[in-house]
């Protein structure tokens, strides 16, 4: 499925949406469309041009959007490699520094990638404990445009321009 940038009166990115979705707030005169960079739809009367980048007519006064803790956003984070051995691999797992079970929480600063082979070695232990180092301490990823859209600038490189400057 095409995916749209949708941008705020204002020109700032503030979702992605389907094409399918993109095309019905066109249609109902919500959004207009800013780039064309798709081709058309055919249809038995008419022609429609398929956006990749539309702007809502009217101000929507949306919240910041927050990344969520998910298993993909933290190895996204941590770049897909093992914080502790530095390893870049595709089997990576989640490992909590302070153990739930110590008391320690499931959140941004207390989590990280771990391949399998350390998260083995540190087990249900403390870092002091198994002889493990962090080399940086984990925190939130920033909450920037840039940072919540750049995964889909792989198959939308015309979105760079109006992602960049948020």
């Amino acid at each position: 499925m095409e995916q749209v940038l949708v941008l705020n009166a204002n020109f700032e990115p503030i979702h992605v949406c389907e094409l399918r979705r993109a095309i019905g707030l066109i249609m109902t005169d919500k959004a207009a469309m800013v780039m064309n960079g798709r081709g058309y739809i055919h249809t038995s009367g008419s022609d429609f041009p398929k956006p990749s980048i539309i702007r809502l007519q009217n101000m929507v006064h949306a919240p910041r959007p927050h990344v969520k803790l998910t298993r993909r956003e933290i190895f996204r984070r941590d770049h897909f490699t093992c914080q502790y051995c530095g390893k870049h691999t595709s089997e990576l797992t989640i490992d909590h520094v302070i153990p739930r079970h110590l008391g320690g929480e499931h959140c941004w600063e207390n989590v990280v990638a771990a391949c399998p082979a350390c998260n083995h070695l540190k087990g249900g232990r403390r870092l002091e404990e198994s002889r493990l180092q962090l080399p940086r301490q984990p925190h939130e990823p920033p909450q920037s445009a840039y940072y919540l859209f750049s995964r889909f600038l792989v198959e939308n490189k015309d979105w760079e321009d109006f992602i960049a400057g948020w």
